[in-house]
This record gives structure tokens, C-alpha cells and sequence, in this order.
């Protein structure tokens, strides 16, 4: 690993496994001083280990789904860090399963709280110290499922993601912050500590869940689930310097699936 995150303060919201885990790992590794938010038990244990390994690590549990959570934890790491270098934004992913007519009205709401707010919310919440500081990087997760099947409302909330990412690079450029996305496909990831929607296995069928694994292989051109560096190496190369004059941009990281 290089140093090219020396002396940069990290939040990774979502970090207590999968894609946000490694990006935290990798980002401590290169130098970073990082900050985890996630609601998981998990967190202390990926705090421990990046510890161990000679990285610099902090957690905190906010509820990232409202404001005032993800404006928690943005003066967390303020008063941690000084400042925030780079904010990952990886919070969100599929609840349910299923054709648009058989999700409720609830469930709806919820698909779009779970992976449109957090991201809304920690946009707004970080822009204070940035702009204060006339610096910084916001990487946003997005999907590549805002094109697929049995996940409308997924789909509408990480659309949305894509808009805010594009939207807010106009208006924050010239004053020294990108905010550039990713837009993963499958990728394959040990199972989750929490599950997003504990009571799938009764709410949802088999096959609707196996239309989306099928689905996202075969439109896939490597027709392969990623790996989790596959996905972390792209959002960090976007945080880095490297990326210098990328910003607005949602990058496919699918296969050569572009949603």
C-alpha cells in the first residue's frame, strides 16, 4: 500500500461490513484516519482490527436514516479530525425483493429512507466544515440497479443518489469540493451481520430474489459478480488526488454493466 491518503481524515458511513468495511480497511492502510459510523455491533470489531494493524480508527452509532444522526456525525469527526477530508457515503441497499406490485406503501418509504436520506442528509451535514475549510471529497455510493428488475423503489433512491452527486458538483466546484459517485453491480461480500430485511425469508420468494442474481450476471459482459477491492479500489481512487479534475461523475463498477 502507498500513502497516498497521509494525514486525510475519512468518514465511511456503512463501514461495519462489505464494500464500506474494505474501503475503510484500505484507506487506513494508505494512511488515513478514519471514522466509522454504522449502527452494527460490528464496528468495534473493524475499529479493533484496523487498529491492530497500525491504523488509525474511531466508530460511532447515529442513526443515519435522519438529519439529526448524520449531523452527529459530521461534528463527531470534526471534533475528532479538525476537518473531514473525504466523506464515503455507502449507507443503503435492497430491502426487499420483489415486483413493484407487490411492495407496500410502507416498504416503499422505507427502501427510499434507507438509500436516498442517508446520503441527502450527510451531503448537507458535511458541507459546513468543507466549505470552511475550501476543500474536500465526497464519494457517494450509488448502483447499478437503478436499471433492473424487482427493486423499483432501490432503484428510484440510488437514481436519486446520481442526480444529487451531479448536482451538487455544479454548485460546490469552484469552491474546492468534488462529489463524484460509484455505481456498483453484484459483488459477491461474506454474509451480513444484520441483515437489511430479517424477515425475508417469509416476505419475499426465492425466485423473485434469484431474478435479480440472474439478471445482474447477464448483463454483466465479464457475466461475474465483483469482488469487495474490486468495488473499494474504485470509490478511493475517486477520493484521491489521482482524480483531481473527476468530479460530477457516477462511475459503473459492474462488469461493464452501465445500469
Amino acid at each position: 500500500m502507498n500513502d497516498r491518503f497521509q494525514g486525510k481524515a475519512f468518514v465511511v458511513t456503512g463501514a461495519a461490513q462489505g464494500i464500506g468495511q474494505r474501503v475503510a480497511e484500505r484507506a487506513a492502510a494508505e494512511g488515513a484516519e478514519v471514522l466509522i459510523v454504522d449502527r452494527s455491533e460490528n464496528r468495534h470489531a473493524v475499529v479493533a482490527q484496523i487498529n491492530a494493524a497500525g491504523g488509525k480508527a474511531h466508530e460511532l452509532a447515529v442513526d443515519l436514516e435522519t438529519w439529526d444522526g448524520c449531523a452527529e456525525a459530521m461534528a463527531k469527526a470534526v471534533a475528532l479530525f479538525g476537518r473531514i477530508d473525504v466523506l464515503v457515503n455507502n449507507v443503503g441497499g435492497t430491502i426487499w425483493a420483489k415486483p413493484y406490485e407487490h411492495y407496500e406503501p410502507h416498504q416503499i418509504d422505507a427502501e427510499v429512507r434507507r438509500s436516498l436520506f442517508p446520503t441527502l442528509y450527510c451531503c448537507r451535514a458535511v458541507l459546513e466544515p468543507m466549505l470552511k475549510a475550501g476543500q474536500g471529497v465526497i464519494v457517494n455510493v450509488s448502483s447499478i440497479a437503478t436499471r433492473g428488475l424487482n427493486r423499483v423503489p432501490y432503484a428510484a433512491a440510488k437514481g436519486g443518489v446520481n442526480a444529487l452527486t451531479a448536482s451538487l458538483a455544479w454548485e460546490v466546484a469552484e469552491r474546492g469540493i468534488r462529489v463524484v459517485a460509484t455505481a456498483p453491480g453484484g459483488t459477491e461480500a461474506p454474509p451480513r451481520v444484520v441483515p437489511r430485511n430479517p424477515n425475508a425469508e417469509t416476505e419475499q420468494r426465492e425466485d423473485w430474489y434469484q431474478t435479480i442474481v440472474d439478471q445482474t450476471i447477464q448483463s454483466s459482459p465479464m457475466k461475474r459478480y465483483g469482488t469487495l477491492d474490486e468495488q473499494a479500489g474504485v470509490i478511493l481512487f475517486l477520493a484521491s488526488d489521482d482524480a483531481s479534475y473527476i468530479t460530477g461523475q457516477t462511475v459503473p463498477v459492474g462488469g461493464g454493466d452501465l445500469g
